[in-house]
């Protein structure tokens, strides 16, 4: 089934600032205790959208297995957290909606304090990185989508997880800087998790490093590879379950060796190098599901149907948090990125690397 005819859940969709969001003095704060989140509470909150599950049966044993998310105790876990942010964070300027927290739960196995901690960095990851969360809306990154840099396959794995498809030598370095090809990707997981499917399975990676040059490499630095993938790891709320790298040349051995000090083992783990065996891809990824420029059974790559689809959720992304003031009461252990010192620590770092860069090119 061709995915992108579905509409996307209503109650999966980014919420907006009007009815939802948090600031120091909000009412809805004012309840503390776990206990009182039951699924009658609801009724007292008419600004808020009530949760409704779209999760399928199987989906809902796949959650309780490998997530511990028990249907039963779900509104009283989304209320923990709630309370958790109103009591900890009550300036944090967080939407409160049952199923925007209930995509922090389920990132990190319905463990209330990690999955704070999710929340906390993905908004000091939006505040701390202007350059490419300024302006987060899909028409802001038209020129990204039109040159296929990242795109969505239309059908899913047998997992039920969506690939998302990367491919670095679409990208001109004159023609933009690389942190729009950040803010596309990013916008991409965005309109992604907002499907309790995606939450619940995850997503799978295909990156093609075809044609990929010391120049273009060097524009990926320490500094830019630890903001990323402390994005990915400890900045969103999504599963990354696997990622595919398809056609690297000897330069990624040296784009690899900046990443791997900032992934956690477990992500390492998923990492898959293919060279240009797609015999060893397939193996990963069915030829079913896979375009012909990679050996698969599914026509040629069409990226017009992800883009019109990201294009037009323009409204999805209107009330973005990016525009709010970084709270004044945070302190430093609570953020994800630190500063100044890592930026000129990472400038240091990548110094060091660029031999490294040469001697693999």
């Amino acid at each position: 089934m061709h995915i992108f005819a579905r509409e996307v859940n209503e109650n999966s969709r980014l919420p907006g600032l009007n009815s939802c969001y948090i600031m120091s003095g909000d009412s809805d704060c004012t309840r503390t205790s776990p206990s009182a989140g039951s699924p009658s509470d609801n009724e007292f909150l008419p600004d808020r959208p009530k949760y409704v599950c779209s999760l399928s049966p199987d989906l809902i044993t796949k959650a309780r297995e490998e997530l511990q998310e028990k249907p039963e105790w779900r509104l009283r876990d989304v209320q923990a957290l709630r309370d958790m942010v109103c009591k900890d964070y009550p300036s944090l300027g967080t939407c409160l909606d049952d199923a925007f927290l209930l995509r922090f739960l389920r990132a990190r196995k319905f463990d209330y304090d990690r999955a704070l901690q999710l929340l906390v960095n993905y908004h000091t990851c939006r505040r701390s990185w202007p350059e490419v969360f300024n302006n987060l809306k899909p028409s802001a990154i038209k020129p990204v989508l039109e040159s296929g840099f990242v795109t969505v396959l239309p059908r899913l794995d047998p997992e039920g997880r969506h690939v998302v498809c990367i491919r670095p030598d679409r990208w001109t370095p004159s023609n933009y800087p690389i942190t729009e090809n950040i803010r596309a990707i990013y916008l991409t997981l965005e309109k992604l998790i907002q499907s309790e499917e995606t939450q619940v399975n995850g997503i799978v990676i295909l990156a093609d490093y075809k044609g990929v040059s010391l120049s273009k490499a060097s524009h990926f630095g320490p500094f830019v590879a630890k903001k990323v993938i402390g994005i990915l790891q400890d900045g969103f709320p999504i599963r990354i379950k696997a990622v595919n790298i398809i056609n690297e040349p000897r330069i990624f051995k040296g784009i690899f060796a900046i990443i791997k000090p900032f992934l956690k083992e477990k992500i390492a783990n998923r990492f898959f190098l293919h060279g240009c065996d797609l015999n060893s891809l397939h193996q990963n990824i069915p030829p079913v599901i896979l375009p012909e420029e990679y050996g698969g059974t599914s026509g040629k790559l069409d990226i017009s149907a992800w883009n019109e689809l990201l294009l037009a959720s323009e409204e999805d992304f209107l009330h973005d948090f990016s525009q709010l003031v970084l709270p004044c009461d945070s302190s430093p252990h609570d953020m994800l990125v630190s500063g100044d010192a890592d930026e000129k620590q990472c400038d240091d770092s990548l110094r060091g690397m660029k031999p490294q860069l040469y001697y693999c090119y």
